[in-house]
């Protein structure tokens, strides 16, 4: 048995019950505080940093009584963001005497690059991201003992940012038309041993629901791929009436055995969680065709593929100066992209629609978005 000081987000006992796998309300938890240190925000991060800060204690509460699996749990979590196990004494004010006890323990330490932010408040992060961050966690904790530490600090910013989608989705939108049945009309069980977590999902699960007879259908199991929102955006140059669109390698064409896997597609990037898809939509604008975009507008929003994917599409069209940018080559060498555009008059843009040149989705509905709204958009430039 041992114990472990948390000064942050595992304060929060939703979030570290998920990680424990247990519920902890009858847990052995007490005030403690470190002296020698402060929390902040990590500088440009989602999560709290302590760091060492003369004659100041940083307060938290102390876990005892944790078993092996449950510290290893704890450092599997923890590992997603690279914070590691050190040796600490904290004080505490659970002794008989006046004078606060000292007692060992450890504490989950960041790595030596993170730098500190703006003073750290449980309860702001609670209200911004507590039930994200719960969320993610428990689709983070079912690949406890199957991954290693290094592949969760690469796999968790992206469960993270399924979570963040989840959160999104339940703006919902309008049912003028259609059915109006919702989550009372169904019943889903996920099967949690089976299935796959990383850069995406295969969740396994069965599913009943409510038919258009008012019956309940039978019972379904299924597989269903869970992966993120995302952020197209059609670069477009109202006075020259000219779009911007990528070329890029893609996987899908290669395991279609598609003689041809390069493809035209409209910039797009995964929405990061916590993340605005118009920041999103302007940061991939920049990244992948080195435009800057000076008026950004709602297309439409709509799932990729609802009959077996979680996929959401957000779609903008951005204007811009698109007097040159055609072949420059752009992308993030860190996520393996080597991107081309490609800058054509829209008219010659809706020929190679036409011809079947330009056989992605996406692509081809926002340029017949762009068709029929060249009008108005071009009055704007």
């Amino acid at each position: 048995m041992s114990s472990v000081f948390f000064y942050g987000t595992l304060c929060h006992a939703p979030l570290l019950s998920a990680v424990l796998g247990r519920d902890i309300s009858n847990h052995d938890l007490i005030a403690a505080r470190l002296p020698g240190y402060a929390v902040s925000w990590a500088k440009d991060g989602d999560y709290p940093l302590i760091y060492q800060s003369q004659g100041q204690y940083a307060q938290g509460i102390l876990l005892r009584g944790l078993t092996q699996d449950d510290q290893d749990r704890l450092s599997f979590y923890e590992g997603g963001y690279g914070y590691a196990l050190m040796p600490m004494r904290v004080l505490t004010d659970d002794s008989n005497g006046s004078k606060p006890a000292e007692e060992e323990t450890q504490v989950y330490m960041p790595p030596a690059d993170l730098l500190p932010g703006r003073d750290w408040v449980l309860s702001d992060w609670c209200r911004e991201w507590g039930a994200i961050t719960v969320d993610g966690a428990k689709e983070f904790m079912r690949q406890y003992g199957k991954i290693s530490q290094e592949r969760a600090r690469l796999v968790w910013p992206y469960v993270l940012a399924r979570a963040w989608s989840r959160h999104m989705a339940q703006q919902g939108a309008p049912t003028t038309r259609r059915s109006n049945n919702g989550w009372n009309d169904l019943t889903y069980h996920p099967r949690p041993g089976e299935g796959y977590d990383g850069f995406f999902g295969l969740h396994s699960f069965d599913v009943e629901y409510r038919q258009f007879n008012g019956g309940m259908s039978a019972p379904i199991r299924r597989e269903g791929f869970v992966a993120f929102d995302a952020a197209l955006v059609l670069p477009y140059d109202p006075v020259r009436d000219r779009v911007l669109f990528v070329e890029q390698f893609r996987y899908g064409p290669l395991l279609r055995r598609d003689p041809h896997p390069w493809v035209f597609e409209p910039v797009a990037g995964l929405v990061d969680a916590g993340e605005a898809p118009e920041t999103c939509a302007r940061r991939e604008a920049e990244e992948e065709a080195g435009v800057t975009l000076t008026h950004l507008e709602l297309m439409l929003k709509v799932y990729a593929s609802p009959g077996y994917s979680s996929e959401y599409f957000h779609c903008f069209v951005g204007l811009t100066d698109l007097a040159d940018g055609d072949g420059r080559i752009g992308g993030l060498d860190h996520e393996n992209e080597d991107i081309r555009s490609h800058v054509l008059a829209l008219d010659d843009a809706m020929g190679l629609v036409k011809s079947g040149e330009i056989n992605a989705g996406p692509l081809v509905m926002m340029l017949l978005w762009l068709e029929r709204e060249r009008p108005r958009l071009r009055a704007l430039g």
